[in-house]
């Protein structure tokens, strides 16, 4: 169970640093809003995984999750270039979180 709520939690990463660049420094409502609720259960989850999953494993599944959601989140939707260069990256962090859970 640890692990689908450090999934989810990582997931709610990437929620929370969309919103918080729509925010626009919290000057509009909703996304700031979606920024405490998503910002809250992230944190609320890698917590509660963290019982059960190691700190450095935990933390960096978590961010790899995250780093990889918002910058697909940033190419999909916000029109940031997607280049092979950056898709080779991402997949090499994809891979380390994997690597992170198979070896765990």
């Amino acid at each position: 169970m640890a692990w689908v709520v450090l999934v989810v939690s990582g997931i709610l990463e990437a929620v929370w640093a969309a919103a918080l660049s729509a925010s626009r420094g919290f000057t509009r409502l909703w996304p700031s809003v979606l920024f405490l609720v998503a910002i809250t259960l992230s944190m609320g989850g890698l917590a509660y995984a963290l019982r059960g999953i190691p700190i450095g494993t935990g933390y960096a599944v978590w961010v790899g999750i995250g780093a990889v959601g918002t910058a697909l989140y940033g190419m999909a939707v916000l029109g940031e270039p997607v280049t092979a260069g950056r898709m080779v990256c991402l997949l090499l962090i994809i891979a380390g979180v994997v690597g992170l859970k198979v070896l765990h």
